[in-house]
């Protein structure tokens, strides 16, 4: 599914573009995970005036003071462009603007369009209120992040995954900041120490900083809202490589399951 990096460049392609423009109509296809939450209509005439993203959540900002978060779900995408052919059968959301037309493309149809009438509003706190801190943000602070550790006697995947610590580290980059920090998938959050806390910190932030740079991970099919893939899968070090030796020691990357999850990992390197 679309992690925090996918998110990111899915805004990036698009948000500068979008910004300024006036909806013109909206088309609603199949239900989605939750209801829009308001009457299409009430939406024309309204300003996009931002597009920002929390977690894997993306924010547009309207003139009215309300906001139309955007989920991608597990196999949704976004594009945005002047002209856009007819909607198919997988295409659930048309925002049509004065600057271009805003496409949810979703098969599995797990992601959601929903209006709020503000960050603020129960409906959106429902959604974001329990998100935890921002990874690539300066809020990201270790004191915080080992605190939030060790007060959690789960695997340091289930914790990084859960969102609730630090958001937005999905199962591609927690397996591979986790890596990079040289820790199990399986250790215990609250046993790790304040030392190892700061490697894995700037794992973190290493790895999906990367990855926002060389447009998030395309496994199947996830492309920017400007149609261009992703490339970090290319030089992941353990994800999806089970069977294939490390990269730095050369014994085989092994494979795990945690929580139905698939998780990815060098025996020699990791402890």
């Amino acid at each position: 599914m679309p992690e925090l990096p996918e998110v990111e460049v899915t805004r990036l392609s698009f948000a500068e573009r979008i910004t300024g423009a006036r909806i013109l109509a909206v088309r609603l296809g199949k239900p989605l995970r939750w209801p829009l939450g308001g009457e299409p209509a009430s939406l024309y005439g309204l300003t996009v005036t931002a597009v920002r993203r929390r977690g894997k959540y993306l924010l547009l900002d309207l003139s009215s003071g309300q906001l139309l978060l955007v989920h991608l779900g597990m196999s949704g995408s976004l594009s945005f462009a002047l002209a856009l052919p007819a909607a198919g059968t997988h295409d659930h959301f048309d925002l049509v603007t004065t600057h271009g037309t805003l496409r949810l493309h979703d098969p599995r149809r797990f992601g959601a369009v929903v209006l709020t009438d503000g960050a603020s509003s129960d409906r959106a706190l429902k959604l974001l209120g329990r998100l935890g801190v921002e990874p690539l943000g300066d809020e990201f602070g270790l004191a915080e992040f080992h605190a939030g550790l060790k007060k959690r006697n789960v695997s340091i995947k289930q914790v990084l995954l859960a969102g609730e610590v630090v958001v937005g580290v999905g199962n591609i980059y927690a397996s591979e900041a986790l890596f990079l920090a040289g820790i199990r998938p399986a250790t215990k959050a609250s046993r790790i120490s304040l030392a190892r806390a700061a490697r894995l910190r700037e794992a973190i932030r290493d790895v999906l900083a990367r990855a926002v740079a060389t447009g998030g991970s395309t496994l199947r099919n996830f492309s920017s809202a400007d149609g261009q893939a992703g490339h970090f899968q290319l030089e992941a070090m353990v994800y999806g490589r089970a069977g294939e030796p490390c990269r730095q020691c050369g014994s085989p990357i092994r494979q795990l399951r945690q929580g139905q999850r698939s998780t990815f990992f060098c025996g020699v390197c990791q402890r």
